[in-house]
């Protein structure tokens, strides 16, 4: 007899309702709960008060997120869990509520991708974002905002650039990363290339920063239009899973020709382990193109690696940049190359 326990369908059930979990989050964020437990909210009757709902409902809504661990209970009293409190509570430096909901919108078509498979558009290089309005771009970059500004001190807390004169910020977005380095690094500047729409916003978060006499910003497609020629570093971050390996391959290989000699590029994104295994927010990512009708995929770690050293580039080496999330991979121009 086989000593393996038989299977059941409390996996698959989990999986097949996963969906009210999203929700509950989603719920939570709109009525302000984990901003009111920590503005004092201490049990189910006082969320009920700071949020206007029911004491019902309440309960329902702290049972809840007691379950999933989005709130705790510590000495009879309602707490936030330590991600919670940093990043879910309104007026936190990191908040990074709009981020969490942002997607919201695109829960149909999350549900309806067996007919977008067999029926869909054509997909493009571009997909959605080849008619991007200014409008559609300012939504989306406030959302990234948060969650970019984290991401983006992040790197000058472990990358090194002290002896970097200019950065290209490929896909920058928001300018976060752009951003921090030149608030961390005085004698650097930057430059943001992304689609004319985007950088249209970028240059109200960098006027909003006070840096935006540091950090210009051209408008184009970094995929097929020239690449500056003055930069010794170049970062692409969080658009891997954008874009196929062809494209990919042709952008590193164009920052590589466009970077100063000596200079240094971090590809920093949603990376699948060589094994193909995970991690699941890398494929979910690469799903997402289907979405966008966009010819994108996830990556693995190991092709990153191919693209770097395919280009050119020497010295290169992975970093976990967020566990379990996101693969920076990193490489060198040689010294005296052209």
């Amino acid at each position: 007899m086989s000593s393996e326990p038989r299977p059941d369908t409390t996996r698959l059930q989990r999986m097949a309702r996963a969906y009210t979990e999203t929700a509950v989050l989603w719920a939570a964020l709109d009525l302000g709960v984990f901003t009111a437990v920590a503005e004092g909210a201490i049990d189910e009757d006082a969320v009920a008060t700071s949020c206007r709902i029911s004491q019902l409902d309440a309960g329902r809504l702290v049972v809840c997120c007691l379950t999933l661990d989005l709130l705790r209970s510590e000495g009879g009293k309602l707490v936030n869990p330590p991600d919670v409190a940093r990043y879910l509570v309104k007026g936190e430096q990191s908040y990074a509520g709009p981020w969490m909901t942002f997607t919201r919108r695109d829960v149909p078509d999350w549900f309806l991708i067996s007919e977008l498979m067999t029926d869909g558009p054509e997909p493009t290089l571009l997909g959605m974002y080849g008619d991007l309005t200014v409008e559609r771009a300012r939504n989306y970059h406030n959302a990234t905002y948060s969650i970019g500004m984290g991401a983006g001190r992040r790197f000058v807390r472990t990358v090194d650039l002290a002896r970097r004169k200019r950065m290209l910020d490929l896909g920058g977005g928001s300018g976060a990363y752009s951003i921090n380095v030149v608030k961390t690094y005085p004698d650097m500047t930057a430059v943001v290339f992304d689609l004319p729409p985007v950088v249209e916003v970028t240059r109200e978060f960098l006027a909003d920063n006070g840096v935006a006499d540091r950090v210009d910003t051209i408008g184009g497609d970094f995929t097929s239009d020239p690449l500056p020629r003055d930069c010794d570093v170049v970062v692409m971050a969080s658009n891997l899973p954008i874009y196929d390996a062809d494209v990919i391959a042709g952008v590193i290989a164009r920052a590589h020709d466009a970077l100063l000699p000596g200079g240094e590029m971090h590809l920093i994104g949603e990376m699948l382990d060589d094994d193909r295994r995970g991690p699941a927010d890398a494929a979910m990512w690469g799903m997402n193109e289907l979405l966008c009708a966009g010819l994108g995929r996830a990556h693995t770690v190991a092709e990153c690696i191919g693209y770097f050293v395919q280009a050119g580039f020497g010295e290169v080496e992975v970093t976990a940049f967020v566990p379990g999330t996101l693969q920076r991979v990193a490489g060198r121009k040689a010294v005296g190359a052209d």
